[in-house]
C-alpha cells in the first residue's frame, strides 16, 4: 500500500473522529439547561429601605437585564437577621435562591449568638461575591459639645452618663462600632437598644440619645442639611463623597476600621458553574458606570470579588469580631 493513500486514509480518519467529537461535544452543550431559565429570587435580611435592601435593588434590576428574566427582592427580616439567612442555608441548591448577606448573620452572630444558630454558615453557605463594603459615620446632636472623636472620648471619661448611642439590635455594625470604641478608648458609653434602625434614626436625629452611628447612605442626606454634626467615618481612609470628614484612624484611634460589608452568598450544594456565573455576572454589573456611580455616591466602596476572595474575607472578619465580642463581653440581650 503506497505511503499517499495511507496518509490520506488517516487523513480522513481522524477528520471523521474530530468532527464526531466536536458534535459530540455541541450535542452536550445543547443538553446543558440555559441558567437562569427562570426566576431568581434574592433575599435580603434587612427592612426595606435599609442600605443593604437599596444595593440589592439597584444590583438585581441590572441581573434580571443581563440575563432576561424576573429578579424578584425579598425582605425577611428577624431574630437579627438570622430567619432571612437561615432561610437560604435551607432552600434548594438549585441557582435560584441567594442570600444579599449582611455582616451580622455570617461573621458575628456565630459567636454573639453561639449554642443557638440554626444554621452553620460554613457548611450550609457557599459565598459568591463581596459586593460593597459601607461604613458608619459617627455623628453627635448639635447639643452636643464635641467636634471630633478625642473631644467625645474625652466627654465619655468625664461623664459617662452624658454619652449614650443607639443600637438597632445586637451585632449590628452600630453595636459593634460602640462597643470597640468602649474597648480601646477605655470608656463607658450606653447603649440604647430599638427595635429598628428606623426609630434609632428619627430619635437620634430628635436628641433622645448623644451619639447616632449608623451606615453611610442612611445619615448623608442629615449631615448636609446640618441636622446632625458628623466627627468621624469608620472606615480605613476618607470616602469621596464626604471628603472633609476624618476617619476615626485618623483621630488616633488605631485599626478602627468597621464596615457593614454586602455580598451573594447561596445555598451549600449549589454547582461551581453556577456560583462562579453568579460572581461574574455581580462584577460585571457592578463595574458598570451607572451602578457605580449610584453606589460610590452613597460613601460605599464597590468590589464584586471571585467566590475565593470571599470566603478567606469572611474567615477573617469572624475571627475580628469574635475576639472583640469576647474581650467586650458583648451578650445577644
Amino acid at each position: 500500500m503506497k505511503l499517499p493513500f495511507l496518509l490520506t486514509r488517516l487523513f480522513k480518519t481522524t477528520s471523521a473522529a474530530l468532527v464526531a467529537t466536536s458534535l459530540m461535544f455541541s450535542v452536550a452543550a445543547e443538553a446543558q439547561p440555559k441558567w437562569p431559565d427562570k426566576t431568581v429570587k434574592l433575599i435580603v435580611p434587612a427592612p426595606p429601605g435599609s442600605a443593604p435592601d437599596t444595593q440589592v435593588r439597584l444590583i438585581g434590576q441590572k441581573l434580571s437585564e443581563r440575563w432576561g428574566q424576573p429578579v424578584v427582592i425579598e425582605n425577611v427580616v428577624g431574630a437579627a437577621g438570622n430567619i432571612g439567612t437561615d432561610r437560604v442555608a435551607k432552600a434548594a441548591p438549585d441557582g435560584y435562591t441567594f442570600l444579599y448577606n449582611t455582616i451580622g448573620p455570617t461573621a458575628v452572630n456565630p459567636t454573639l449568638m453561639a449554642g443557638k444558630m440554626p444554621y452553620d454558615v460554613e457548611k450550609d453557605l457557599i459565598p459568591v461575591s463581596l459586593a460593597t463594603k459601607t461604613p458608619n459615620f459617627i455623628t453627635v446632636h448639635p447639643s452636643v459639645p464635641v467636634n471630633n472623636m478625642q473631644e467625645l472620648i474625652a466627654l465619655a471619661k468625664k461623664d459617662p452618663s452624658k454619652v449614650r448611642y443607639g443600637t438597632p439590635g445586637p451585632g449590628t455594625t452600630q453595636h459593634l462600632t460602640g462597643e470597640l470604641l468602649n474597648l480601646v478608648a477605655g470608656i463607658k458609653m450606653t447603649s440604647i437598644p430599638y427595635k429598628s434602625s428606623a426609630q434609632m434614626t428619627t430619635d437620634g436625629l430628635g436628641g433622645q440619645f448623644e451619639v447616632l452611628i449608623h451606615n453611610t447612605p442612611v445619615l448623608l442626606p442629615y449631615i448636609r442639611s446640618n441636622a446632625i454634626r458628623v466627627i468621624g467615618i469608620t472606615s480605613d481612609a476618607r470616602s469621596p463623597a464626604q471628603p472633609e470628614v476624618p476617619t476615626v484612624i485618623e483621630q488616633g484611634i488605631k485599626d478602627f476600621e468597621i464596615t457593614a460589608w454586602f455580598g451573594f452568598m447561596a445555598p451549600a450544594g449549589t454547582p461551581k458553574p453556577i456560583v462562579d456565573q453568579l460572581s461574574k455576572d455581580v462584577a460585571a454589573v457592578l463595574a458598570t458606570p451607572d451602578v457605580n456611580k449610584r453606589i460610590s455616591e452613597m460613601a460605599t466602596e464597590v468590589i464584586g470579588s471571585t467566590p475565593e476572595f470571599y470566603a478567606a474575607f469572611v474567615k477573617s472578619e469572624t475571627a475580628k469580631w469574635k475576639e472583640v465580642i469576647i474581650k467586650a463581653k458583648m451578650t445577644p440581650d
